[in-house]
């Protein structure tokens, strides 16, 4: 059983300052936990499980503190709790790739948490495993982005940074800028390299950032619809891209 004193402990991690403070973060549900202990993830301090979930994995060298859902719900910051909550450590920093390969993701002001997640979910679907976060997006260890990553954050690298520093530093590498006003995405080459920049889910990409665009993409509109979500945005632009 679960002290009341652990699970205070276990809730103040889903503050950004408390996490910053221990250096550890919350992964929760049964894919997620599954898919960090597959990975021969070695940061896994603990997890918090079902006796179902529990059962299944007897073999793992992780511990395990086996409680009721009951418990499980006190703890879990998900609606319908699911089995299984790791308490992670974070990631040290690593330097910020000096020389862009392939197609790399730039996020400017991305600040839903659900957006940043599904974004890295869906750039581990297209292959793309760098992305570069201005410094006010969201946490990409705040749960609700690990949640809807879907295990992806295990395989995707998060940078955050200065984006007009970064793209200072990139003058021979083309920018794509998703841009209501810009030339129809049909019309844009497949490139061998690039960065493709993301803006703020209603402000778009920030006004001092336009010089640095090389290029201005728009995704053709057929309906009546404002606007597209960001993340969805980024799956449509990847498709093509990649």
């Amino acid at each position: 059983m679960l002290s009341n004193t652990k699970i205070k402990y276990i809730q103040s991690l889903y503050q950004k300052k408390k996490r910053d403070a221990e250096g550890l973060f919350i992964a929760e549900g049964e894919k997620i936990v599954n898919e960090l202990l597959n990975s021969g993830a070695q940061g896994v301090v603990d997890i918090f499980a079902t006796p179902e979930w529990a059962e299944k994995h007897k073999s793992g060298n992780c511990p395990v503190t086996v409680i009721s859902e009951s418990e499980l719900a006190r703890i879990s910051a998900l609606t319908t709790p699911n089995q299984a909550l790791a308490i992670v450590k974070k990631h040290k920093p690593a330097p910020i790739p000096d020389t862009i390969t392939g197609i790399t993701v730039g996020l400017d002001g991305i600040q839903d948490p659900g957006n940043l997640g599904t974004i890295i979910r869906t750039c581990d679907w297209f292959g793309v495993n760098t992305i570069i976060c201005s410094e006010d997006c969201a946490d990409w260890y705040n749960s609700k982005v690990v949640q809807s990553t879907m295990g992806s954050f295990i395989r995707v690298n998060l940078f955050y940074t200065s984006l007009a520093g970064f793209l200072q530093t990139q003058k021979n590498t083309p920018v794509y800028a998703a841009m209501l006003a810009g030339e129809p995405l049909s019309a844009i080459k497949k490139p061998e390299k690039g960065i493709m920049m993301i803006g703020n889910e209603s402000r778009g990409i920030r006004p001092e950032l336009h010089s640095f665009c090389t290029h201005r993409v728009s995704i053709e509109k057929k309906g009546g619809a404002e606007s597209l979500n960001a993340a969805v945005a980024c799956g449509i632009l990847l498709n093509h891209f990649t």
